[in-house]
């Protein structure tokens, strides 16, 4: 899971080389940090978080196919 939103949010900004994804475990589910520089932030986001939304959905339909849950946590770092 970790390389689809690697493979997807480098394929949106225009740093790919910026592009960060770290994956922790929880219980019943894993978590996804995606941290992307400054100035791409809007791109990962969206109009109304759109592109967020969507990144999402691709991502828990990969997750579902392997019975796992995931959540996509998206990092603003100021």
């Amino acid at each position: 899971m970790k390389e689809l939103v690697q493979y997807l949010a480098q394929s949106i900004v225009n740093q790919p080389d910026a592009v960060e994804v770290t994956e922790t475990q929880d219980d019943n589910a894993s978590v996804l940090e995606l941290k992307v520089a400054q100035e791409d932030l809007g791109r990962v986001i969206g109009k109304q978080g759109r592109t967020a939304t969507s990144l999402r959905t691709i991502l828990n339909a990969a997750a579902a196919r392997h019975d796992r849950k995931v959540v996509l946590e998206i990092i603003d770092e100021e």
